[in-house]
């Protein structure tokens, strides 16, 4: 009988209806879930037949979503990522080389300071002439301790990048074993879509960590590449990411038997924005700051050599410069002392013409490979004044990220987020939905039981 089965097709085809608010319902606050509805289909009359039809039936579960904003989604985390990453490491460096109590110009104005109380006053006083040792010792811990705190950033730098490429394995890994999953149960027309969520999380996750270039596939699957080419998914292959040395990082990418060498400070997310800060950055700081202890250390050790003691001596050197040793980068000499400090230019002791050209160091200049040729006095404040600039560019850029980012996690919201206003008045209206067909059914039986009434 037609109106039964119409009525029966109805009342399964709002069930299933409803199955779907009450899932989308339940998963409201549910990160990534994307939610589904019923598409319904209405059923045309068999063959030959003058009948309305044959009822309805649910043709697909629809899933909302957006491939636009789902990509728009994960380039924002990338960019996110990438400038998140390398804020702390700049406010901490700015903090520290902008400090007044520790900075290096301090040091040295501390140091130069000291030579001219001592030209000033007596080239002779042994508490003056103590206050140069004791005020060049402190100069050397200035630049022990910055470089100090340039060794433990590379180190921390480097661990995060292992950890990162540790963590990005395990989801390059998840998503090739759910694109596999995905394109088995979509040929065999099952629901798969809380493993394209699940897959879509893992997705955001891995963009986080490095910019991403994704496509679709027409099996369902989807295809992970890095934004440099190099694949990273096909299909249900996995590549593999490895981070090798010590002190010089190098990574590869595993990919189907080739091995490939990236270019990690072009990588975008948490590993480019790492990798980027410690070449454009870090590295360069650091040589700066060594190029400052090597050169200052020569010229007052050139111009101690040229004088002479209260003794009558020849100057020795008062600074000995160890290239890339953190704690003990510049030190004063072992054993020197107040009496090795050769200010006289003819060897009388009351002479302080070798002082004087000791004073006018701090007039000359260095040659730092940051900053070219720059005064001895400027020289930190330039460093210090050229990590603001990129330390703001990079807060600018970060906030800039953030508005993105929650502007493409509204925009995907909107599409494929659930709205329970909207699930309220679904709910409603299957249910009346059901409910009139169980009334149609009601009425078809009753129809069915006057028919047999009247033939008994």
């Amino acid at each position: 009988m037609s109106i039964l089965n119409n009525a029966l097709s109805g009342a399964l085809a709002s069930q299933l209806a409803l199955s779907a608010s009450s899932q989308n319902i339940a998963n409201l606050q549910t990160k990534g879930y994307t939610r589904q509805s019923a598409l319904l289909t209405a059923n045309a009359p068999s063959a030959g037949s003058h009948g309305a039809g044959n009822g309805v039936s649910v043709s697909s579960l629809l899933r909302f979503s957006d491939s636009y904003k789902s990509q728009q989604l994960w380039r924002t985390n990338s960019e996110l990522g990438e400038r998140t990453q390398t804020q702390p490491y700049l406010t901490q460096l700015e903090q520290v080389m902008g400090d007044d109590e520790s900075n290096l110009s301090s040091g040295i104005d501390s140091f130069f300071a000291a030579l001219n109380a001592v030209a000033g006053v007596d080239p002779t006083s042994t508490p003056l002439r103590q206050q140069v040792v004791t005020t060049g010792g402190l100069l050397a811990q200035r630049f022990n301790s910055l470089n100090n705190v340039f060794n433990a950033q590379l180190q921390s730098v480097h661990q995060q990048r292992s950890a990162i490429v540790d963590s990005a394995n395990s989801a390059i890994a998840s998503i090739a074993s759910l694109n596999g999953q995905i394109a088995k149960a979509q040929a065999t027309g099952t629901n798969a879509s809380n493993l394209i969520d699940a897959r879509d999380q893992a997705i955001d996750g891995l963009a986080n960590k490095m910019a991403l270039e994704v496509s679709d596939q027409p099996d369902g699957t989807r295809n992970v590449s890095l934004k440099t080419g190099q694949s990273l998914v096909l299909g249900s292959v996995a590549g593999k990411l490895s981070a090798e040395g010590g002190e010089s990082q190098v990574f590869k990418l595993a990919f189907a038997g080739t091995t490939f060498t990236l270019d990690t400070a072009k990588a975008g997310g948490q590993l480019g924005g790492l990798s980027a800060y410690e070449q454009n950055t870090l590295v360069p700081l650091q040589q700066s700051v060594a190029q400052m202890a090597q050169q200052l250390a020569k010229q007052i050790n050139d111009k101690l050599g040229d004088g002479y003691t209260m003794d009558g001596v020849k100057g020795k050197d008062m600074f000995v410069y160890t290239p890339g040793n953190g704690s003990n980068m510049l030190q004063v000499v072992d054993g020197f002392q107040t009496a090795d400090l050769a200010f006289s230019g003819d060897g009388t002791a009351g002479d302080t013409g070798n002082l004087q050209q000791l004073v006018g160091i701090a007039n000359g200049t260095f040659d730092l490979d940051l900053l070219g040729k720059v005064k001895i006095g400027d020289a930190d404040t330039q460093l210090v004044g050229k990590l603001a600039v990129e330390s703001q560019q990079n807060q600018a850029s970060l906030s800039t990220a953030q508005s993105m980012r929650d502007q493409a996690d509204a925009d995907w919201q909107a599409t494929s987020g659930v709205n329970q206003d909207e699930e309220a008045v679904n709910l409603v209206e299957y249910q009346n939905m059901y409910q009139a067909n169980m009334k149609v059914m009601s009425v078809a039986n009753a129809l069915f039981d006057a028919t047999l009434a009247m033939m008994g």
